[in-house]
């Protein structure tokens, strides 16, 4: 899907993470690191989502990192369920920045990979956030509150995530969600609106 992308090995705390990495068109205004889905069930950084993603905000000028996290692809170590996954997304920040500077920093990712974002940005401080089909009960750590200003994008008729447990989720935080009318999960059918979407609401 995208043709400028360079493929490069980050040293995260488990070993390597193997890691795409897309440049911003045009000046660099940031840095955006992508999450994969869940790897149990063949996530991985060349995901649709994710890639669709990483074309939007390369497109706004986001210098675009998407790792294999921990034991995906040739990344090193075993998969944690969206524990030591956090410090694998840290380690690829800390990279980001050695290499780029202290660019404002966005994090996203899709399903698990939103699940892992937002517990990363309960640890660090990034100026957006980008959830899209966030998996939200399915693991024993609840996923965290998020700052009002994350742009939350679900489908209508997700089968993986129901759209009523965001709801829930998002509710006591009064956090407004963008529903995709009769999307799935994976927004099948639907890439090129949502990657309209993203770049509008951002």
């Amino acid at each position: 899907m995208l043709k400028q992308l360079h493929k490069l090995d980050i040293a995260g705390p488990a070993g390597k993470l193997e890691t795409i990495f897309i440049p911003a068109v045009g000046d660099t205004s940031g840095i955006a690191v992508i999450c994969h889905p869940n790897p149990t069930q063949g996530g991985t950084n060349t995901n649709k989502v994710v890639q669709t993603a990483a074309k939007s905000l390369s497109q706004l000028g986001y210098a675009c990192y998407l790792p294999n996290l921990r034991g995906v692809g040739e990344s090193e170590g075993t998969h944690d369920y969206g524990m030591g996954e956090v410090d694998d997304v840290l380690a690829v920040v800390a990279h980001a920045r050695a290499e780029l500077g202290e660019l404002p920093l966005a994090l996203a990712g899709f399903s698990f990979g939103g699940f892992v974002a937002a517990r990363t940005r309960s640890r660090i401080e990034a100026d957006k956030l980008l959830l899209l089909g966030v998996a939200v009960g399915k693991y024993e750590i609840a996923t965290p509150d998020v700052p009002a200003d994350t742009l939350v994008i679900h489908g209508e008729e997700d089968e993986v995530i129901p759209l009523s447990a965001v709801m829930d989720w998002a509710r006591p935080q009064q956090l407004p969600v963008v529903v995709l009318p009769a999307a799935g999960h994976f927004f099948h059918g639907r890439l090129i609106q949502l990657g309209k979407l993203i770049k509008r609401c951002w």
